[in-house]
């Protein structure tokens, strides 16, 4: 057994993509030893801004040796009629570089068995270049020299050690060999690795923490050290603390924590200011006390050792407090205007120039709002609020902290409309119409805020769409898939049933700038978010096809509530049996559609007569009301009566009457049928 490291030396990479390309290059080694049958007992990899590098620990000396059988021609064409081998026989046995003697027989086919031999691990790891490195894709890239090669950064040095040995091989003009790089600044020279097994202790010598997973706990060790030291409230819990220390973890090579503070008088701006001012701008973590207010200080990691730290921390406290001075400028500025101030502004700030302006956009929302909330039936308060937070809600992107902070829009509208007077509801809804901000952002709590974050959204999409600007492939530059996945999620969160056809029927004739807009593709497209969000819950492919099959009104809450039904169903012992019973419903109802009502003195025998006792009371949209799992406990308990009469009724009866009175019978359990989607999707297994 051997160990092997590959090391790709780059310059500096961007943060944001050094986990995923650590990954990724982990997945491709894998594939590759795969691909060549190479036996290894672990796979560990590292990374760091400057280098990607995976370690194989118990590799094989060579690929298995293997059997190979390939399939030729069926026996019956083996011979001619004189008994001599086909050319048939003769051509396959030539390409598998065989004689016909040397087929076998199995299964009516001809089969050549050819030996595989192994071969060394050292020739199957040369072609790591051109099969893995060079292979590798990014989200953004860099040409260098006079290549016309890319890469996520410039390829720098290449290591590959097969316990000891080199092995060779060259990406562009980069030849590998044992030698790789330290710190950039505390150890900036070529360091040589003696073999695979030391690679990780050679590079922490020249003050690399090569392991990723090593250097984000050295780093949270640090922080949480100096907060307990401190007795300061530290939270690296939160998505966003976990995307920072992520982020700081991939831009430094060897971890120093420190601490920072700044004047008490900065704690006057609002905390999100302060929030972000560090966390977002600076990399810096907040702190706070025991009530949970923030304290003027905050922890960062510089990349190196302690050395001259207090210089670091100077320098980072006066980047800091210059910040913060623009923030409190900005903060007394905002405030000597009015919200109507704003809003004049707001006229003139253009939406998209095939749509027109943000004031427009904000207009139309009011109307769709309107819309909204009558179906939805919000009382008059809050019909009232929602009308005053439609008419006012860009406000804040005129402000100069927003101008500076563009990551508050919202933020910093809650707060200044608080501080200009309008009500509590009023500005929550001014932030909460931005929710939710990611895939798994939460949703906005309040109603007056659901609803104008839907109006808001919707009316993006519906703008977008009779503008001609539909997002295709993985191109979505206005974020209308985004838009779209928030207006589901807040509709299901509120459990708002909505015939959300029939409100965007009556909002599109309100305007020119909707009236291109086909609002059955804009359900569609709503509609393919769902199956997205039920995907990413883990639910089979069929069952959300399933599911999301036959949206027309745009009940996106009844459509997931269903989906999520059958999902939870499938795991039943007699799910098999259920579907079975529906699907041959749904099949014979598609041959003969009669939607004339069922005449009990047609049905002939008792089987006909059970299946209409126990269906004829019940009603599709009393059972979709009260929730897709009635409707299939409902239609679950049919499982049996359905079985029964199909055992002893021909559909298909001579009696034209009683044939028409049996599809009608059918008719009318499809359309309850109906109501879990299309169930012919559903792959019974």
């Amino acid at each position: 057994m051997a160990d092997f490291i590959l090391e790709i030396g780059l310059e500096e990479m961007p943060a944001h993509l050094v986990t995923s390309s650590e990954k990724q290059l982990v997945d491709r080694v894998s594939d590759f030893l795969a691909t060549h049958r190479l036996a290894y007992q672990a796979i560990k990899p590292f990374s760091t801004p400057r280098r990607l590098a995976v370690e194989l620990t118990g590799l094989a000396a060579g690929s298995e040796a293997v059997q190979e059988e390939k399939r030729g021609p069926s026996v019956d064409r083996a011979k001619d009629d004189n008994g001599d081998w086909s050319k048939a026989a003769q051509g396959f046995a030539r390409g598998q570089k065989t004689t016909p003697e040397a087929l076998v027989e199995k299964d009516g086919y001809l089969w050549a068995k050819t030996e595989i031999a192994g071969v060394p691990a050292a020739e199957i790891l040369s072609h790591l270049g051109e099969e893995v490195v060079e292979k590798m894709t990014f989200s953004t890239y860099m040409k260098w020299g006079n290549h016309s090669f890319s890469y996520i950064r410039p390829i720098r040095w290449l290591v590959a050690l097969l316990d000891e040995d080199v092995v060779d091989f060259t990406v562009l003009d980069v030849q590998t060999g044992r030698t790789t790089r330290g710190h950039r600044f505390l150890s900036n020279a070529d360091v040589t690795v003696g073999d695979a097994q030391s690679y990780e202790a050679t590079l922490a010598d020249a003050f690399v923490m090569a392991d990723a997973d090593k250097r984000k706990a050295t780093i949270t060790d640090q922080l949480e050290t100096i907060a307990r030291d401190q007795k300061w409230g530290l939270d690296l819990s939160t998505d966003q603390a976990q995307d920072l220390l992520e982020e700081v973890n991939n831009i430094v090579e060897w971890p120093t924590a420190f601490a920072g503070n700044f004047a008490d008088k900065y704690l006057a701006l609002p905390k999100e200011v302060l929030i972000t001012s560090m966390r977002d701008h600076q990399r810096f973590f907040f702190v706070t006390n025991e009530e949970g207010e923030l304290l003027p200080h905050f922890l960062s990691v510089r990349n190196g050792n302690a050395e001259n730290i207090d210089n670091v921390i100077a320098g980072n406290e006066k980047v800091l407090v210059a910040r913060l001075e623009d923030a409190v400028f900005f903060y007394q500025e905002d405030q000597q205007k009015s919200i109507d101030d704003y809003m004049d502004r707001v006229k003139k700030l253009v939406f998209h120039e095939k749509i027109g302006t943000v004031y427009e956009h904000m207009v139309r929302v009011r109307e769709l709002a309107g819309e909204l909330g009558q179906a939805l039936d919000l009382s008059y308060d809050e019909l009232s609020d929602l009308n005053r937070a439609t008419e006012i809600y860009k406000f804040d992107l005129m402000t100069g902290m927003v101008g500076e902070f563009d990551e508050l829009q919202g933020v910093m509208g809650e707060h200044y409309a608080k501080l200009f007077g309008e009500n509590d509801v009023v500005a929550q809804a001014i932030v909460e119409h931005y929710m939710p901000t990611s895939a798994t952002g939460s949703v906005a709590e309040s109603k007056v805020g659901a609803v104008l974050a839907i109006a808001d959204k919707l009316d993006s999409i519906v703008t977008f769409f009779a503008a001609d600007l539909i997002p295709s492939g993985a191109n979505d530059p206005y974020g209308l898939r985004r838009a779209a996945t928030g207006v589901v999620r807040t509709l299901e969160a509120h459990d708002w049933h909505l015939n959300l056809l029939d409100v965007l029927t009556k909002f599109k004739a309100l305007n020119s700038e909707t009236a291109d807009a086909d609002l059955n593709q804009i359900i569609a497209f709503l509609t393919d978010r769902v199956r997205k969000l039920a995907a990413d819950d883990g639910i089979r492919s069929d069952i959300v096809t399933a599911g999301t099959a036959d949206v027309t009104t745009g009940d996106f809450v009844y459509v997931a509530d269903r989906t999520n039904v059958l999902a939870q169903h499938s795991q039943d012992d007699d799910f098999r049996d259920v579907m079975e019973a529906l699907s041959r419903v749904s099949r014979l109802a598609a041959k003969e559609t009669v939607d004339t009502p069922v005449k009990a003195d047609l049905l002939e025998n008792d089987q006909e007569k059970a299946l209409f006792a126990a269906t004829q009371n019940l009603n599709l949209a009393d059972l979709e009301g009260q929730g897709a799992e009635a409707l299939y406990q409902a239609l679950a308990k049919l499982q049996n009566v359905i079985a029964d009469y199909f055992d002893h009724t021909m559909v298909n009866d001579d009696n034209k009457a009683v044939k028409k009175n049996r599809y009608a019978q059918l008719n009318a359990l499809n359309t309850l049928i109906s109501g879990l989607g299309d169930i012919e999707q559903i792959v019974i297994k």
